[in-house]
């Protein structure tokens, strides 16, 4: 059982990534999925979050109007644009059973963590 996230890697200034978070030996509808990032000497923040449906989404304040989290069958995605050097971080999806809003507030009942995709963004 296990989360699997890709897409990382480096990209300029004003640029785009999209991250997917994967599932395997789970079904990823049961669970509220959360994109976290964690830069060196600080603390792991949440990104953003989306509800077993995909009807419920929240956003960290420095990433509204420029990510948009979506889920598809046993895949979840954060599409990132304008992305800024504030950006580069390592980026790791989980599931939890919780609402979006409080996974991404408290990052608790997190049942599953992905490895991490590192995202640098440099000119």
């Amino acid at each position: 059982l296990q989360l699997v996230e890709s897409g990382g890697g480096l990209v300029q200034p004003g640029g785009s990534l999209r991250l997917s978070c994967a599932a395997s030996g789970l079904t990823l509808d049961d669970y509220t999925i959360g994109w976290f990032r964690q830069a060196p000497g600080k603390e792991r923040e949440g990104v953003s979050c989306i509800s077993t449906s995909g009807g419920s989404t929240t956003y960290a304040d420095s990433v509204k109007g420029r990510f948009t989290i979506s889920r598809d069958k046993n895949t979840v995605y954060l599409q990132m644009d304008s992305l800024k050097p504030e950006d580069t971080a390592g980026y790791y999806c989980a599931a939890a059973i919780t609402t979006a809003q409080r996974l991404c507030q408290t990052m608790t009942r997190i049942a599953y963590w992905g490895q991490g995709t590192q995202v640098t963004v440099s000119s």
